[in-house]
């Protein structure tokens, strides 16, 4: 039986990647609704992002929601169009296909109907997943387990010094996660920094979906050649394009290739050089304001690179 996913994403690149990934893998995995946040690109474009991924995937029954358009610290919102391009697709202007798009409150029937066997995965910022915790509290902890991309923990963050960009751009939203949620797994930049898919990867994709005509297997190579420029310019010498988000969907289908540790974490939420940094008291004292959460601090890079080409080079 697939894993039944709720979805909230920020869709960029690599949550595209990620989403493509989980369409072809759908006998394993079930994305039963998608939240469309604001993040890498705003909601609007989101929303778009997600309705062209479906069309080209037929996958136009997954319903989306409508959900947080800004963060609840209250900060406007700053957009990086050089890292994943103006629409979020990189060099891809998605035609607007008009899906209807569901109210948030929408979620809970959703998350009723199959609470015993959930996972929500989190891509993007937290403020919406938060929202549904202010919103509906007991309901969400009943969720049977939740991944979210976000944190840096001993590492340097991509945004500042010390944070990552999910926990930077609302660490209010972090907390309350954090505070609230049961059976939590953070996938930080710890691990995520090098979830490398190389061009050589890229190029063994695409000549595959050249032949099959499948049209998500051919955005692929324009969006990853896009995310490949901004950083082999921001980091000389990186030999791929880090797929921070795709690593929570990965982790879902193959845990035995993550290691994991459990350890009380905290985001910084005070304005100053360390705003959304993410903590980790590995003296294990007891303080009620950290919360003890599963973090990511390994993964099988082999495993990895076999599991993304054995699923992209397939037919649908």
């Amino acid at each position: 039986m697939p894993k039944k996913v709720l979805l909230f994403t920020d869709l960029g690149i690599d949550d595209a990647f990620a989403l493509i990934y989980a369409f072809f893998r759908k006998e394993e995995v079930q994305i039963i609704g998608i939240v469309a946040d604001y993040g890498n690109v705003s909601r609007v474009d989101v929303i778009r992002n997600i309705n062209y991924i479906k069309f080209i995937m037929g996958q136009e029954k997954v319903p989306v929601f409508l959900g947080a358009s800004g963060p609840l610290t209250g900060i406007s919102v700053q957009y990086f169009p050089e890292v994943h391009g103006k629409m979020g697709l990189g060099p891809i202007t998605p035609p607007d296909i008009p899906y209807p798009v569901f109210p948030f409150n929408d979620i809970y029937p959703l998350i009723d109907a199959n609470i015993e066997d959930l996972t929500i995965i989190n891509l993007g910022r937290l403020s919406s997943l938060a929202t549904a915790f202010v919103l509906n509290l007991e309901k969400m902890r009943n969720v049977k387990e939740y991944i979210c991309m976000g944190g840096a923990f001993f590492v340097p963050g991509n945004v500042t010094a010390v944070a990552e960009a999910n926990f930077h751009s609302d660490p209010y939203a972090a907390n309350l996660v954090l505070q609230h949620a049961k059976n939590l797994t953070l996938i930080p930049l710890n691990i995520t920094q090098y979830a490398l898919v190389t061009p050589e990867m890229v190029q063994t994709i695409h000549r595959f979906h050249q032949k099959t005509k499948d049209p998500a297997g051919l955005i692929i190579k324009p969006m990853l050649d896009y995310y490949y420029h901004f950083y082999s310019k921001s980091n000389p010498g990186i030999k791929g394009s880090p797929m921070h988000d795709f690593m929570t969907i990965w982790y879902l289908l193959n845990p035995n290739f993550v290691s994991i540790t459990r350890i009380p974490i905290k985001v910084i939420p005070d304005r100053g050089d360390g705003f959304g940094q993410s903590i980790a008291d590995l003296r294990f004292t007891v303080n009620p304001e950290f919360k003890i959460h599963s973090v990511a601090t390994h993964f099988n890079y082999e495993a990895f690179k076999k599991s993304i080409m054995d699923t992209l080079l397939s037919w649908r």
